[in-house]
């Protein structure tokens, strides 16, 4: 099992990653927290699988929200359902919520922590390989308008994540395949070993490594810039133009893996458009051999206008990111005037 501590401007994040680490969430709460209710987030999907394991560690009373699952429901609608169910249950300050399942569920719990009775406390359990290597670290919460995604959220660390990898196992393929679009990402940021590691026929074997590499990456990022106005940025390698594509299908037609890997074959193809290092080949192939999707299914036009709504974009620019080199990013900011020229060439 392996242990790693995020220190955020307010708190401190303790992470543990391995195999049947969710059998000690009981444990690893009593060590943290002391709470006299338990309120558990979970969806449809999820909560037939682990709901019951989980309530049954605790000695104390444990009630709960079920969401229906999917990226179409992850709204102020459903939060506000949160809201009442959480008053229901008379959960104070000193209680604790706990976010079980993939990463809309940990999105939307954590934006109802960060902001029920102004915050209370938090526990991530990521039960899918994007939430595990992703979404479930670093206190990014929030939920999506019809005007785009993520546009309403907070800074919220969690502070405890219990990262179980033996619930990869239990995964349908096409799931598991939408999480290494951000395993991907981190070998094309941070550290191409995770290429090299992914592209064994038996990687799967080595998936506690890849999980903890890729959380320790994001982990050592989000303590230097918490809040996204620097490093942090390069974390969205492939996610400005995958969310306008997961704009256009309404957040049904792409998932958000799906989405990534397609944004960032784009922006490969966009570094070589400013003259950069061409790197298409390599990361279309690491997508493909995923089964993940490599080619913009919407007319770059309406990719463009998609992408105008992005919460990267500032006036009249947007910061672009890309790989020059496999295995370090750049931050590289876009007359948005430039930007609609060279996304109507991919």
């Amino acid at each position: 099992m392996y242990h790693l501590s995020l220190r955020g401007a307010v708190s401190l994040s303790d992470i543990y990653i391995g195999g049947g680490v969710f059998q000690s969430t009981a444990k690893h709460v009593a060590e943290k927290f002391h709470p006299t209710r338990i309120h558990v987030v979970t969806d449809a999907n999820v909560e037939p699988l682990y709901l019951r394991a989980l309530c049954a560690q605790f000695p104390l009373t444990v009630t709960y929200t079920v969401i229906p699952a999917g990226e179409e429901h992850k709204n102020l609608e459903t939060v506000a359902g949160i809201y009442q169910d959480l008053c229901e249950a008379e959960l104070t300050r000193s209680d604790l919520l706990i976010a079980l399942g993939g990463g809309v569920v940990g999105d939307i719990a954590g934006f109802a922590a960060s902001t029920y009775l102004r915050g209370i406390h938090i526990c991530q359990i990521p039960t899918t390989l994007l939430s595990q290597v992703d979404s479930s670290v670093g206190g990014k919460c929030g939920v999506d308008l019809p005007q785009g995604k993520n546009l309403v959220g907070s800074f919220y660390q969690p502070e405890l994540v219990i990262i179980d990898t033996d619930i990869l196992s239990t995964l349908p393929e096409r799931i598991f395949c939408d999480g290494m679009a951000e395993v991907i990402k981190y070998g094309c940021i941070a550290n191409r070993d995770i290429l090299e590691l992914i592209s064994d026929p038996a990687f799967k074997d080595n998936m506690e490594r890849i999980v903890y590499e890729c959380v320790r990456i994001k982990r050592d990022v989000v303590q230097q810039d918490e809040r996204d106005t620097g490093l942090r940025m390069t974390l969205n390698f492939g996610h400005t133009i995958g969310h306008a594509a997961e704009k256009l299908g309404n957040y049904v037609d792409l998932s958000h893996g799906q989405a990534v890997a397609i944004g960032m074959c784009a922006a490969a193809k966009l570094n070589v458009l400013l003259g950069g290092t061409d790197y298409t080949e390599p990361i279309t192939n690491a997508c493909r051999m995923h089964q993940l999707p490599t080619a913009l299914p919407y007319d770059t036009e309406a990719i463009y206008r998609s992408l105008l709504s992005d919460k990267k974009r500032m006036s009249d620019t947007m910061n672009f990111i890309l790989v020059d080199q496999l295995g370090k990013a750049d931050i590289r900011k876009l007359p948005l005037d430039e930007l609609h020229t060279l996304v109507t060439q991919l």
